[in-house]
């Protein structure tokens, strides 16, 4: 018998101050009724529920990469919605290495180019998007934190769970 578990969904761990900032914009902006989570930046939206105990082993090797900086500096429309882009080659690299090891059994839309973002509204109409993010605009102050650890959760329809938090080492 074939069971089907839920999707697994892996983030990047924000430091406290940047979760935060980010975190406080997505509850003022983000339509209440649609808004089941706290602030993230998705590395992967669908990752095999089945592969669970694989994908945990190839994380707690992972986990064991440093701290790194992340810059926040612009912000992106995103036609229903405005992002704040994240830029940070080693976020880049270490997806590119999960990529490679997940690469027979990833969706589509994880094979895509990876543009890591934090989405702070969405599920708006383009015109609401636009003024939010011509509002940002004016006073938005590019900033730096850090990417902390890797944290894996179940899909449930709409709310997350969270599986598994994966620290980075100091």
């Amino acid at each position: 018998m074939i069971y089907h578990m839920p999707p697994l969904i892996l983030t990047l761990e924000l430091d406290r101050h940047s979760f935060e900032i980010f975190n406080t914009l997505r509850q003022e902006h983000f339509p209440p009724e649609r808004n089941f989570l706290d602030a993230h930046v998705t590395l992967f939206h669908k990752l095999p529920g089945e592969r669970e105990t694989s994908i945990k082993e190839t994380l707690r090797e992972t986990s064991s990469h440093s701290l790194f900086e992340l810059s926040f500096s612009s912000l992106r429309f995103l036609s229903k919605g405005v992002a704040v882009n994240v830029e940070s080659s080693e976020l880049v690299e270490l997806r590119k290495k999960l990529v490679t090891t997940w690469k027979d059994w990833l969706e589509p839309q994880d094979k895509q180019p990876f543009k890591p973002h934090v989405t702070v509204q969405n599920k708006v109409t383009p015109e609401a998007a636009m003024m939010l993010l011509e509002h940002l605009q004016k006073t938005w102050t590019p900033l730096t934190g850090s990417g902390t650890g890797l944290l894996l959760w179940r899909y449930l329809g709409g709310p997350w769970e969270l599986v598994e938090t994966f620290p980075f080492s100091k």
